[in-house]
């Protein structure tokens, strides 16, 4: 009989001790997705996959080792906890490593009203086939689309289950439902490609496969013929698509792992402003129906909301055990792990305020500059904040889109763009990331 996350991770518990550990903490994750591909009006690919993967971290003193396995078997998992507390032992010390003290662990670990697992049976392969050809008929339907290169929909269903020998047990399902297209257009050295795609916990919720095609079709059309922008300094207009990168860095440099590393450009910036006073960026994890909720961390606490910037101050670093010790300050409730490392600091589910203005509004506003809709490559200082990043998307003259563009460079500081933005009201609430288009003036782009 195949044993359930919870027990094997109880069995890892129990073989631990029994190893000589003095405290340790398993997780478990089992999961199975079907995906299917076409191309061509016809099926390309189909997948099947079914995993239970295990991870166990033991402690001897401030010593830790973590292990992890695919294989459930009894005599696995006993060498594994052997393995792992053979290695804790001749690793050097962490005075920072630890488990969760039991009076902080979470007392409500129902994932029950989090509504994170769709109640509808699987979708059969035909169902999936169906939605990739819809989609891939929609796409070349759009005039201009030369070929598709990708069309899919999938279904996965997770289960995840954490135990530890300070008393925490607790576990929840997840499912996913998706559908994606990428069309190209044009022929030759002139093919541009674009995409659209939507994942959604419940089936129900999913967008139409057509409209998905379209929408990739189109916009694959539209970057047809690009120039290079003017060099100099502009406004710059973030799509909604990627605006939530910009807020990704602001997380990233309030990362309590990067603080206490040093390295990062917020270091000082602790109860000052760093976003426009009428912002604030929250972090809410119990959203239901939302991939970034939880019930509780990776380290057993429970999650909360938190205003991680309030009226544009910044009010806290994000914090996992480890990381809360090193900077003297309490967790927050925001470690996340897989199975073969220990836990570090993440961000579950944030919504930056909305502006009043539509996505429109700020492109008839802005005059002259760049509304950008992809980016490739980084380059991120994390100790000054200086950001530099390659762009495409359209060009803007007397607030009118233009013409595309492509090959130009993005250029500023962080901690002066993000004190100017100017949201949009376009964000979709069904992201675990609410981020709306964003408007940062005197941006410098290099382009021609």
């Amino acid at each position: 009989m195949t044993r359930t996350p919870q027990d094997l991770c109880h069995a890892l518990l129990d073989a631990a001790r029994t190893s000589g550990a003095e405290a340790a903490d398993a997780i478990v994750m089992r999961g199975q997705s079907v995906s299917v591909q076409v191309r061509g009006g016809a099926l390309e690919h189909a997948e099947r996959s079914e995993a239970t993967d295990l991870g166990l971290r033991v402690l001897i003193g401030r010593r830790q080792a973590v292990v992890s396995t695919s294989d459930a078997r009894a005599a696995t998992l006993s060498d594994m906890a052997e393995r792992a507390v053979a290695m804790a032992r001749e690793t050097p010390e962490d005075p920072f490593a630890g488990l969760a003290d039991p009076g902080r662990l979470a007392q409500d670990r129902d994932a029950g009203p989090l509504d994170l697992c769709d109640p509808a049976p699987e979708p059969s392969p035909e169902d999936l086939k169906a939605d990739a050809l819809a989609a891939e008929a929609a796409a070349m339907a759009v005039k201009g689309v030369s070929q598709v290169s990708d069309a899919d929909a999938g279904y996965g269903v997770n289960q995840v289950w954490l135990a530890a020998s300070n008393g925490f047990s607790g576990g929840y399902g997840r499912s996913t439902r998706w559908i994606s297209c990428v069309a190209i257009a044009g022929t030759g050295t002139g093919m541009e490609r674009d995409h659209d795609a939507d994942s959604r916990t419940y089936q129900s919720d999913l967008r139409q496969a057509a409209e998905i095609g379209t929408t990739a079709g189109q916009r694959a059309v539209e970057r047809l013929s690009p120039r290079r922008p003017a060099t100099g300094t502009f406004p710059v207009l973030f799509d909604e698509r990627i605006a939530s990168s910009l807020i990704g860095h602001l997380l990233a440099a309030a990362n309590g792992a990067a603080v206490a590393r040093g390295s990062s450009w917020l270091m000082d910036a602790l109860g000052r402003p760093v976003l426009p006073d009428h912002l604030s960026l929250i972090e809410e994890p119990h959203r239901p129906r939302i991939g970034g909720s939880r019930p509780f961390d990776a380290e057993g606490l429970a999650t909360g909301r938190r205003a991680i910037v309030e009226n544009g101050v910044l009010t806290g670093w994000t914090l996992d055990l480890s990381s809360a010790r090193k900077l003297g300050m309490d967790p927050t409730g925001n470690a996340a792990r897989g199975v073969s490392s220990p836990p570090s600091p993440a961000n579950w589910n944030v919504t930056l305020t909305p502006g009043t203005a539509s996505r429109a509004d700020l492109i008839r506003d802005m005059g002259t500059g760049l509304l950008v809709t992809s980016m490739i490559g980084t380059t991120i200082n994390p100790n000054t904040g200086d950001y530099s990043r390659g762009a495409s998307g359209f060009w803007v003259e007397n607030g009118e889109i233009a013409y595309p563009v492509n090959e130009c460079t993005v250029a500023g500081n962080l901690r002066d763009m993000l004190r100017r933005i100017v949201p949009a009201n376009d964000a979709r609430g069904y992201l675990s990331r609410v981020v709306p288009s964003i408007l940062i003036e005197g941006m410098t782009l290099a382009g021609t």
